[in-house]
């Protein structure tokens, strides 16, 4: 019986592991979004809030473009504001209460960038734009679920 020599197989040319995992807004953020409209009731929005489990969502107007934000934190000024004055929660409109001057990003942007984003201010979510266009919504829970996964592809 002679000898036999066994051979790895070679790595074909180029085929060096490379990162490829996704790293970018749009790949981790919400695209089925609950939207409110400016002249939609602020208990109404509260109602949405509790039955969906959401604590804040994207304001658009009739052409479907972004005009603000509303959040738990808009609705308890309202709240806050009942009590001080002895009233009950006043069906007021939600453009009197949701944030204007909305901090969106874009949707190519890295997950890391993303993050500096979040760590600037002190947002629980951003709209994500296109071409002036709200496509999706992404929070700080995607930005460390994104972490986890990419850390999870890079360390193994």
């Amino acid at each position: 019986m002679g000898i036999k020599s066994f051979q790895g197989r070679r790595a074909k040319e180029g085929s060096k592991k490379e990162y490829d995992a996704p790293i970018l807004v749009t790949d981790y953020m919400s695209k089925k979004l609950v939207t409110f409209h400016p002249e939609q009731s602020i208990l109404e929005v509260m109602e949405v809030f509790a039955k969906r489990s959401i604590s804040g969502g994207p304001v658009l107007d009739d052409n479907g473009f972004l005009v603000g934000i509303i959040s738990e934190a808009d609705c308890m000024k309202q709240i806050s504001e009942s009590r001080y004055f002895n009233q009950p929660i006043m069906d007021k409109s939600v453009e009197k209460y949701m944030t204007k001057d909305v901090e969106t990003i874009p949707h190519d942007m890295s997950i890391f960038d993303a993050a500096g984003v979040f760590h600037k201010n002190n947002r629980r979510r951003l709209p994500v734009m296109k071409d002036d266009i709200l496509v999706g919504q992404i929070s700080r829970k995607d930005i460390v679920v994104a972490a986890l996964k990419l850390s999870a592809e890079n360390w193994k």
